[in-house]
């Protein structure tokens, strides 16, 4: 498991990342608590929909047979609370210091956007018709691929088991993303739960995240070069 370092240096108040930690779980929260029939049309209305194998043959077609505005309120939607912890505990450990770096509202808008994207590109990989693309994965591989564009030389804790002992290690950021990133490519053929998680969300989520901080990073430093001058 990895484990954010702590840092030495003093940042602002971080909203964003509690903001969204605390509405995926609410969100989880009401959902389970409804008539098993009432969940089940609630997923169905607020998930992506998978529409017919292939991609269509026209973006004409893509856009009348698509329900845009559930590659977003799918974000919210878990399947259960193994489904939903994965993806807090990972939030927390790469969301608090991504906010940190890029701000709030720079974070909020990677993760819903990422978020958005990775379930577009899902939807449009997986060719078996009628299937629900649901949680907040893509969103958080988005905030792992900002993370290590942001923090390329950090490290993190990670918790080795060594038969009866637990050993903590730091190892490069690096390192082990570029591992889990491997890992979502390989599994999105063939591997563990192959069929039942959209590992392709998890690649596209990530690449996104990656190219939104190297957007995001350039776009502060030049305010701060201009700022300077002022």
């Amino acid at each position: 498991m990895f484990v954010q370092l702590p840092s030495r240096t003093k940042s602002g108040l971080r909203w964003a990342t509690p903001l969204v930690f605390a509405t995926l779980w609410c969100a989880f929260l009401w959902i389970s608590t409804r008539m098993p029939t009432t969940q089940r049309m609630l997923l169905e209305d607020w998930g992506a929909l998978t529409g017919g194998p292939g991609l269509p043959e026209t973006w004409q077609a893509l856009w009348s047979s698509l329900r845009w505005k559930t590659l977003f309120t799918a974000i919210f939607l878990h399947a259960d609370w193994a489904h939903l912890l994965g993806n807090l505990i990972f939030l927390l450990i790469f969301g608090l210091p991504a906010e940190r770096a890029m701000g709030p509202w720079r974070f909020l808008l990677l993760f819903l956007i990422g978020g958005a994207v990775a379930n577009l590109a899902t939807v449009l990989m997986i060719g078996t018709p009628e299937r629900l693309v649901i949680g907040a994965s893509g969103a958080v591989a988005a905030v792992i691929g900002a993370y290590l564009a942001l923090f390329p030389r950090a490290k993190l804790g990670v918790v080795v088991p060594l038969g009866l002992f637990l050993e903590f290690i730091r190892a490069p950021a690096s390192l082990l993303i570029g591992v889990w990133a491997i890992l979502q490519v390989v599994f999105a053929y063939i591997g563990p739960a192959f069929g039942a998680v959209a590992w392709s969300a998890h690649i596209a989520g990530f690449l996104f995240g990656v190219v939104f901080a190297v957007l995001a990073r350039a776009g502060i430093e030049r305010r701060l070069r201009h700022a300077r001058n002022w």
